[in-house]
């Protein structure tokens, strides 16, 4: 179908598809439990066996008739009936489909995953810990091997069987831990099932992504496993870069298209590309995108999607406003986790510092120094460190006065240059620098990082540097969301990380939160923290319950005023020094 714009729609308009309510419906041909196959039997092909294991069902199916008509009255030449999308009856290798239920859940306890469907759906395909086993399109195992890859990730693991078995998928996973590579390995076998793109029309699948970065990522990773594929065409439709060249890529016809919602809405308007062949979509970082206020685009997208589609909604959080939107377009999906979610990782030692605002950079030093000294001394290399602050003046401060005690270090914000930028990513990645000083604002007023950046705290996020061992706070965020993706750099793939925070008065409400996460892991507890819009709102709410405890308990110590009631929720959060003016002596508040 044709896209309306919104401004142009009217009750004479044509018909565009509304969201779809979670639904199963049984194909009485194949009995697939999937209502998106239900009219894929139509399609004439035959079978071309040229899968890499032999206990793999047929690959995908070649087509005569690459622009399939109806069997009615042919239509104009100039007119091409949209062909039906294709869902091919995937099968994994014999001997994943031999697994027993028991050895299913001992995978996904091992692979630390988390699987979910509701009563009323089939059991999720089973984990499969094997490319081979996947049984993938000849050509995508070509370039599998040729880029070295040997096993799957955890969320590959899981989340490749569920797309490749035409499942909806509510993914949950860090940043890091090969998403990108769960969602394009499917997406390109996908493509391959379809009958051929015609000029002029849309894509086969639709990445949308928050920022322009992360868009180009996510086409390399396309590119780098379709490189055996000569046809299949990718287009990058991301704002800042040259429209004309998208439009002529787009109107030629492509396969798959990555895109930021923005640019891909003007497309759309401007008559570039349609939404009518669009059978495979990916909300990618989904979570970002709504906190960077894509929520319209995004659903005006996803309303105006064909009926039949299968979608792929990866978050590295599950704030409610997520849950919403999956409820809202997902059928049935499979709810995937990996791990905790937006918890502070155990495996990350956590120290807070108590220091006035004008001894943090000398402290810092003195800290660096010393890391440095004790590597030298153990004959190991300085270890990767991110110092956060919260200004870009500042940024460069710390960085020029950690160059002039001999560190390597490098800053990072949204005063440099485009190119000054990646340089300094780069020479951070490669180890040249070891210290890399950040400005979480630069990703909200430039978009530099090439992994996986935006929000409210979108360096903190974003930036994905393997072998980070140590993140210093040289100033705390506001939140306890944006503090906890902060440790998140390191500690990452099994390895321990260390996470220093220096604090001020100003800073209490947070550190009494950090404090009581960390007390909770270390009990055992099981603790996920809510996040997106509605769990900053409420954050709030509680730090202004807190201010007003502070001052009522200042008025009952100061005037000798008659016991005033403070909820037992918000005592935890009383600043040291009033606890300290109660007599209270407890030592986890002195560093």
């Amino acid at each position: 179908m044709s896209y309306v714009p919104p401004h142009l729609r009217n009750n004479g308009s044509a018909a565009v598809a509304t969201a779809r309510t979670p639904s199963v419906t049984l194909d009485n041909n194949n009995n697939n439990h999937h209502h998106h196959h239900n009219n894929h039997h139509k399609l004439a092909f035959t079978s071309n066996n040229n899968n890499t294991n032999a206990n793999c069902s047929p690959s995908l199916p070649t087509f005569h008739n690459a622009s399939r008509r109806s069997s009615a009255a042919p239509p104009s030449p100039r007119i091409f009936a949209t062909p039906d999308p294709v869902f091919p009856q995937w099968q994994p290798s014999e001997r994943a489909s031999r697994m027993t239920p028991e050895q299913i859940e001992e995978v996904r306890s091992r692979l630390n995953l988390d699987v979910t469907v509701a009563s009323d759906s089939p059991p999720a395909p089973a984990p499969i810990e094997s490319f081979t086993d996947m049984c993938l399109d000849s050509s995508i195992m070509k370039d599998i091997a040729y880029h070295e890859y040997t096993r799957p990730t955890s969320i590959q693991a899981q989340a490749m069987p569920i797309a490749l078995s035409g499942r909806d998928l509510l993914g949950c996973a860090e940043t890091g831990s090969g998403k990108t590579a769960a969602f394009t390995i499917p997406m390109i076998q996908h493509c391959l099932a379809q009958p051929s793109i015609r000029r002029n029309d849309g894509p086969l699948a639709l990445v949308l992504a928050p920022t322009r970065e992360l868009a180009q990522q996510i086409e390399k990773e396309v590119k780098a496993f379709s490189r055996s594929l000569e046809s299949l065409k990718t287009a990058i439709v991301v704002g800042g870069t040259n429209i004309e060249k998208q439009r002529a890529e787009l109107r030629a016809g492509v396969e798959i298209a990555v895109a930021t919602p923005g640019r891909f809405i003007d497309h759309l308007q401007q008559g570039n590309t349609s939404l009518s062949r669009i059978s495979f979509v990916v909300l990618d970082e989904a979570d970002r995108m709504l906190d960077m206020g894509f929520e319209p685009q995004i659903r005006e997208v996803m309303r105006s999607l064909p009926e039949k589609h299968q979608t792929l909604l990866f978050s590295a959080t599950m704030p409610v406003e997520i849950e919403a939107l999956a409820k809202e377009y997902l059928a049935s999906p499979v709810q995937v986790k990996v791990g905790k979610v937006s918890s502070p990782t155990t495996n990350v030692s956590q120290t807070l510092v108590k220091i006035s605002e004008n001894e943090k950079i000398d402290r810092l030093l003195d800290l660096l120094v010393e890391d440095a000294s004790q590597a030298e001394k153990c004959g190991h290399p300085f270890p990767l460190t991110i110092v956060f602050v919260e200004r870009k003046t500042r940024c460069d401060e710390v960085a020029e006065a950690l160059v002039a005690q001999g560190l390597s270090a490098v800053s990072l914000h949204g005063g440099r240059s485009q190119s000054e930028r990646e340089a300094a990513l780069h020479d951070f990645r490669s180890g040249s620098t070891n210290i890399l000083v950040i400005s979480p604002t630069t990703a909200y007023y430039s978009s530099f990082l090439a992994f996986l950046p935006v929000a409210t705290d979108v360096a903190s996020r974003g930036l994905d540097v393997t072998g980070v061992s140590h993140v210093i706070n040289l100033d705390l965020p506001k939140t306890m969301e944006d503090y906890v993706h902060r440790i998140g750099r390191t500690g990452r793939a099994g390895s321990t990380g260390l996470a220093t925070s220096f604090y001020t008065d100003r800073d209490m409400f947070l550190v009494a939160n950090i404090r009581k996460a960390i007390a909770d892991a270390e009990s055992g507890n099981t603790l996920t923290f809510a996040t997106g819009k509605v769990a900053r709102r409420k954050e709030k709410e509680a730090a202004a319950a807190q201010k007003e405890a502070n001052i009522a308990l200042s008025k009952q110590l100061g005037l000798g005023a008659a016991s005033i009631n403070i909820e037992d929720k918000y005592k935890f959060m009383i600043t040291a020094a009033n606890i300290k003016r109660e007599g209270a002596a407890d030592s986890a508040w002195d560093d």
